[in-house]
């Protein structure tokens, strides 16, 4: 996080230095107020492995920076991160571990969305629409520690980064003679009866006191959804985060 956080940084610095050149470029960061639910299974070869979350709620910090620019046909960008954690039981055999008993078993999917998208609507009648394609890479890591008498055999730990491509639509509206803008957007895929998706609405209020750079306020609500569920497939997962967030935005 703290690579993203330094390209953050630097990207708003040059593009403050070539104004002239961008149209608009926006960052925030803030907290997210997970709550947490689901499952995972994992059966290859006869295997039993299971997983249920036991996390209530989880608070955990986003980060968020878009630079919109005037070339035509070249895609803007908008660059996100936020982390996801869980812990549970798990119980039985898996790819890289074999639990004896009940353990215990943590991860973290720490998500890095990179977004090209096109501009299709820019403040058209007090109305934005975005249409581009998301990039999420998932860094996966996980700890297991064993309940009791339990015993674990195989790797106690481990990690993994996957990249899932979603399409991303995004919409706002700004109310006239107000500060107040209101905001969705949505990444999603379908393939097969496995879904994924992340969805957020907000709303922000402008702080309008200073000439050049603008701070704003956000609030909303974002869910997403891991729903992997494919015959063919050996492991099954349906993990939904969602809550409440809150943050701070700066628009150049």
């Amino acid at each position: 996080m703290k690579n993203f956080l330094t390209t953050l940084t630097c990207a708003s610095l040059l593009a403050t230095a070539a104004i002239a050149d961008i149209t608009r470029v926006e960052m925030g960061a803030g907290a997210w107020m997970q709550d947490v639910k689901g499952s995972a299974s994992y059966s290859d070869a006869g295997a039993d492995g299971s997983y249920t979350s036991s996390e209530k709620d989880k608070t955990q910090p986003y980060v968020w920076a878009l630079v919109k620019h005037p070339v035509p046909l070249v895609p803007n960008l908008r660059l996100e991160y936020v982390s996801l954690e869980d812990s549970g039981i798990a119980t039985g055999e898996f790819k890289d571990f074999d639990v004896t008993g009940s353990a215990n078993m943590a991860y973290d999917m720490k998500q890095y969305d990179i977004i090209p998208y096109y501009n299709i609507l820019d403040n058209t009648f007090w109305v934005t629409l975005d249409l581009g394609l998301d990039i999420k890479v998932i860094d996966l890591s996980y700890d297991v520690t064993p309940i009791g008498a339990a015993t674990i055999a195989g790797d106690v730990s481990g990690s993994e980064t996957i990249a899932i491509p979603l399409l991303y639509v995004r919409a706002r509206t700004e109310i006239p003679t107000t500060n107040i803008g209101l905001e969705a957007d949505i990444k999603y895929v379908k393939a097969g009866d496995s879904t994924v998706y992340d969805v957020r609405a907000k709303l922000d209020y402008t702080l309008d006191f200073m000439p050049v750079i603008q701070p704003a306020i956000e609030l909303g609500y974002r869910m997403q959804k891991i729903d992997i569920d494919e015959s063919d497939a050996d492991a099954t997962v349906d993990l939904e985060f969602s809550g409440a967030y809150v943050g701070l935005m700066l628009r150049f």
